[in-house]
């Protein structure tokens, strides 16, 4: 149930990242708990699974992003920006729980 939980959290955390109108102090809080969350998810090849599915996600989310970010109109880009920039930061995340989770699973084995 635990784990359920967490998961949970994780996809609301990165959910709020990747909106364009959070204040600094909130996304570094949101970051923050995202960052915990993530860490005190057990270190197996299921949570592996997991966190691999939302990075693959990610990656592609913020690849059509980016293709639209070419397409939107002047008025909107800087706003489009940001949220690109948010995504990018996300998935930075992301990517390097990834790779610690991916280390901490192949040591286990």
């Amino acid at each position: 149930m635990d784990s359920f939980i967490a998961r949970a959290n994780i996809d609301h955390y990165i959910g709020l990242l990747n909106k364009d109108d959070l204040s600094p102090k909130t996304r570094a809080t949101v970051t923050k708990l995202l960052i915990e969350e993530m860490d005190g998810l057990t270190h197996d090849t299921e949570q592996l699974e997991f966190a691999e599915t939302r990075a693959v996600n990610g990656r592609n989310q913020l690849d059509r992003m980016r293709s639209e970010l070419e397409l939107s109109a002047p008025q909107h880009r800087a706003q489009a920006e940001r949220l690109v920039g948010n995504f990018e930061a996300t998935q930075k995340l992301l990517d390097v729980f990834c790779h610690h989770l991916r280390n901490r699973v192949n040591n286990r084995l």
